[in-house]
């Protein structure tokens, strides 16, 4: 039996970043692993998709950018096997960080997987069959999410896959659909359209990004229409059958069931948490919807010395999220100064191209909830900066309280714009207004100023529109 203060299970960025803080406040600390340190987001999620996004950035430029930049590549070769290679590189580099980041923060590190014994005590069984026993008084689950299945689709990991096989595989399919348009979906499209590849997007709800503003999705679909992506939303998927080259989805929706042919499939549907195997019925951890796991503000579950942080938690499936959550989970075991979460107001973002970046309340939701709105806008055409960039579709709006000058959200579409949103978020989390945006001094030329420009226009006072 290994005794320890805290033992986390799972080592994605909510798992060792909770590690590593109860580390530092003190506490004698063991981390579990299934398969990968730094979890999925840093091995087969959001670090190697965005060295894919900036490889397909410069694909895009050269295959397409010719005439507006002045100049021609005859006989231009895409090397996408080479994407692959540098974003596996990227991911090798930051796992390497995590394992030292244990070291040095004296981590017990153990690989397998887990499964209570008692609210106290958990297995562990290494990939070879040996067993461990370890305890502690306060033990974290971060054991993030899976994808959801379709009924009637098969995953078979070639012609119809996950986002893991798709980040991984080091071939382009000449023509895929893409099921879900959500942010793993979009990225997927924007990565493979700007390739060349011949991309379908099938959504099951009304619009394309469906939980952010209803004015950016509209956008969104208006920049993939020009960039030649094929958009069906309330389109559902009845099914899809893989053949030797090709695979056949069956969708129904406005114009009718019909038949898409494609070399492959993504999923993109949704993820559900992973509690399954960890025998948390036997302790008596209370779950939610879709299996969740029930949290309080200090992410502490119904069973004493039981917490859990991340995406298990079903709150907001992200990783910044995760490493947030993380972070109070520790403070709390502590008994430190910490702080409580409000998930409504944490920031979003979706790197395809145009990016997407937004927090709080839309405008819609706002209104429904009683608020008097006022909104700040500017767009990116009129800004120097991304004119310069050859780079200008979207916008920045605000959504403000018209009584108070309180920020409830802010919806951005545009360059680079998951960059930008962290100024509003934390004009929001200090209780900031736009006036004190917008009297913020701001470089020039910046994509940064639209950030200012929306402020001015929210109080009422545009200057360059």
């Amino acid at each position: 039996m290994s005794e320890n203060d805290v033992i986390v299970i799972g080592a994605g960025p909510g798992g060792y970043v909770c590690a590593i803080r109860a580390a530092q406040l003190g506490r004698k600390v063991a981390i579990v692993e299934k398969k990968w340190l730094g979890g999925v987001c840093l091995n087969v999620g959001c670090i190697p998709t965005k060295a894919l996004l900036k490889n397909a950035e410069i694909a895009h430029i050269l295959r397409n950018g010719g005439k507006e930049f002045g100049f021609e590549i005859q006989d231009l070769k895409l090397d996408y096997n080479a994407a692959v290679q540098r974003s596996r590189r990227v991911a090798d580099r930051l796992t390497k960080g995590v394992a030292f980041l244990m070291r040095k923060n004296q981590i017990d590190v153990h690989m397998g997987s887990a499964v209570f014994a008692d609210a106290n005590t958990i297995t562990v069984t290494s990939d070879d069959g040996n067993m461990r026993d370890l305890s502690a008084s306060d033990i974290v689950i971060a054991t993030g999410a899976s994808p959801m299945k379709i009924p009637g689709v098969e995953v078979d990991g070639k012609r119809v896959v996950t986002y893991e096989e798709a980040i991984l595989q080091e071939q382009l399919p000449k023509s895929v659909v893409i099921i879900g348009a959500g942010p793993i979906g979009l990225e997927f499209a924007t990565i493979w359209n700007r390739y060349g590849v011949e991309v379908t997007l099938v959504e099951m709800l009304p619009r394309i990004a469906p939980l952010e503003d209803e004015e950016v999705s509209e956008e969104l679909a208006k920049v993939f229409g020009k960039q030649g992506i094929r958009i069906l939303t309330s389109t559902k998927v009845v099914g899809t059958e893989s053949l030797k080259t090709k695979v056949k989805v069956n969708v129904s929706g406005p114009e009718g069931d019909q038949t898409l042919d494609a070399e492959q499939v993504l999923v993109a549907v949704g993820f559900k948490a992973n509690t399954e195997g960890l025998s948390l019925e036997g302790i008596g951890v209370q779950l939610g919807n879709a299996g969740a796991i029930v949290v309080d503000d200090r992410m502490a579950t119904n069973i004493p010395g039981v917490w859990a942080i991340g995406d298990v938690t079903g709150k907001l499936m992200l990783a910044h999220v995760a490493t947030a959550m993380g972070i109070v989970c520790a403070e709390n075991i502590a008994g430190a100064e910490t702080m409580k979460l409000d998930y409504e107001m944490l920031p979003r973002g979706i790197f395809c191209h145009p990016q997407v970046a937004s927090f709080g309340l839309t405008e819609a939701q706002a209104k429904d909830r009683g608020y008097e709105v006022t909104l700040g806008r500017f767009p990116f055409r009129a800004s120097g900066k991304a004119l310069g960039l050859g780079d200008y579709d979207g916008w920045a709006k605000l959504v403000v309280d018209a009584k108070y000058g309180e920020i409830l959200g802010a919806h951005l579409i545009g360059p680079e714009v998951t960059e930008l949103l962290s100024e509003i978020t934390l004009a929001q989390l200090m209780e900031l207004t736009p006036a004190e945006i917008a009297r913020n001094v701001h470089i020039h030329p910046t994509l940064s100023e639209v950030i200012m420009e929306a402020a001015h226009n929210a109080e009422g006072h545009a200057i360059h529109i």
